[in-house]
């Protein structure tokens, strides 16, 4: 009775982790990542940047308040303005991403920066990425790394 008693117990809870992934995953589907890219960097290089686009199929506006990466220490969320004829960049604490909307990270504008780089990012590697957002919670994703040089990064 004991045995049994444990394996419904055990069932109702594996049935209960079901339906909270299923609810995550309908959550996740309203966001979509699409190429995220990080430039190469050279050696003893501390810092990188990633660029991302991110497409918000929701009624409702979410917000991106972290990210983080193994490759790095830490990420921050930037914002890069021209003010007063001064190119300057600055942190920021969130992102929006209204509803209905594809919002770009790119160089000259918002991006992720990588601090405390742990090894260079070299052309052709990939790495984890995972962004947390307001409403939608974790989503991760695959950066592919490409050449420093080349002008602008793409979008897709």
């Amino acid at each position: 009775m004991g045995r049994s008693f444990g394996l419904l117990a055990l069932g109702i809870a594996f049935a209960g982790c079901s339906a909270f992934a299923a609810a995550e995953d309908k959550r996740l589907d309203t966001l979509r990542i699409d190429h995220a890219v990080a430039r190469a960097t050279p050696p003893g290089a501390k810092t990188g940047a990633v660029y991302l686009t991110i497409d918000n199929a929701a009624n409702e506006s979410d917000r991106l308040v972290r990210a983080s990466t193994p490759v790095a220490g830490g990420v921050v969320l930037h914002q890069m303005a021209v003010e007063g004829g001064m190119m300057k960049m600055r942190a920021i604490p969130s992102l929006e991403i209204m509803p209905g909307a594809r919002f770009e990270l790119k160089p000259d504008g918002h991006h992720l920066m990588l601090i405390d780089l742990k090894q260079p990012l070299k052309v052709g590697e990939t790495f984890p990425l995972m962004l947390t957002f307001e409403r939608a919670g974790t989503i991760r994703t695959i950066v592919t790394v490409e050449a420093m040089e080349g002008g602008p990064v793409r979008s897709r």
